[in-house]
């Protein structure tokens, strides 16, 4: 268990704050120690982001009204975030999971490979990766990318299982932000299934046109990113909220942890409502989004664990 491999200090509040980068660097090492394919993965996704922040400065092109390579940077940022947390939680199950959890790490790993690679080549030819059926080859692609987004979701799956039905070493309230954390995460992601139903992620309105600078979501129509996002970040947000509660108010962290995740569950719902009635979470001042088609509410399919 990686938390045997840690110092103290590592988690201690009255650790001189110099120290943040060499902790930083310490929890590093030892998620490569724990997880050397999950740690790949994200490291590969940091070679990336940096890349696509070059182009980005480089290359002007604009998909869909924004720049060409913007979606590849907040991909890498979010695959990066996702492996090295599946991997460190992960790590905390005990050694008779183990080898399931190098199996998932493998086909997550893989997955993020392969959508990743689609990401890049489409940004590089200059046009969409999701959605894109406009010709064999990008019907081709996208049919590719969304095998290994069900291969992801698989793997979700089995991740839940095993944190569920094995005790993890921590105190029970990071132990149930763990556990709320990833079927929260799970929910966020199949959520995304209905923009591959969609064949969009608008509601109300085509895909592009004004959106919130950097996050690119509608501010005219109906984004079902929005709800996508904040699901799948739930992986972050419920294990420090309950790791948190367990040194904060260790008699009540379990509760809390609960309390905390049906909060962030109400919020996710939420989102996801306003998105489906075609309103934008923040609008822009200006004429309302005409709607070519009334919002939908078919029933969503498997999607990928990365925000759009």
């Amino acid at each position: 268990m990686k938390t045997a491999l840690l110092p103290s200090s590592l988690f201690s509040s009255s650790a001189p704050s110099e120290s943040g980068l060499s902790s930083l660097a310490t929890a590093l090492r030892t998620l490569h120690r724990v997880n050397p394919v999950l740690s790949w993965t994200g490291w590969l996704n940091v070679g990336l982001a940096v890349l696509a922040l070059a182009l980005l400065l480089l290359d002007h092109r604009l998909v869909t009204g924004a720049p060409v390579w913007m979606k590849p940077l907040k991909f890498s940022l979010s695959i990066l975030a996702f492996a090295w947390t599946l991997g460190w939680l992960l790590a905390d199950l005990p050694l008779a999971a183990q080898r399931a959890v190098q199996l998932i790490s493998w086909g997550v790993a893989v997955s993020m490979v392969v959508e990743q690679g689609v990401i890049f080549v489409q940004a590089a030819r200059g046009t969409t990766s999701h959605y894109n059926a406009s010709s064999a080859l990008n019907g081709t692609l996208f049919g590719l990318m969304g095998v290994f987004i069900l291969v992801n979701t698989l793997m979700t799956v089995w991740a839940l299982f095993l944190v569920w039905r094995h005790p993890l070493h921590g105190p029970l309230g990071y132990v149930w932000g763990v556990r709320l954390g990833l079927l929260l995460f799970l929910i966020g992601s199949v959520l995304g299934g209905m923009m591959i139903h969609n064949m969009q992620h608008t509601v109300g309105a085509p895909d592009g046109g004004p959106g919130l600078p950097g996050l690119g979501w509608s501010t005219r129509a109906g984004d079902l990113r929005i709800a996508h996002f904040l699901g799948m970040h739930a992986l972050q947000v419920l294990p420090l909220l309950g790791w948190a509660l367990s040194s904060w108010a260790p008699r009540w962290a379990t509760p809390l942890t609960w309390a905390g995740a049906a909060l962030y569950a109400g919020a996710v719902g939420g989102l996801f409502a306003l998105a489906l009635a075609g309103r934008p979470l923040w609008a822009a001042p200006g004429p309302p989004a005409t709607f070519a088609h009334p919002p939908t509410s078919l029933p969503p399919v498997p999607a990928h664990a990365d925000a759009a």
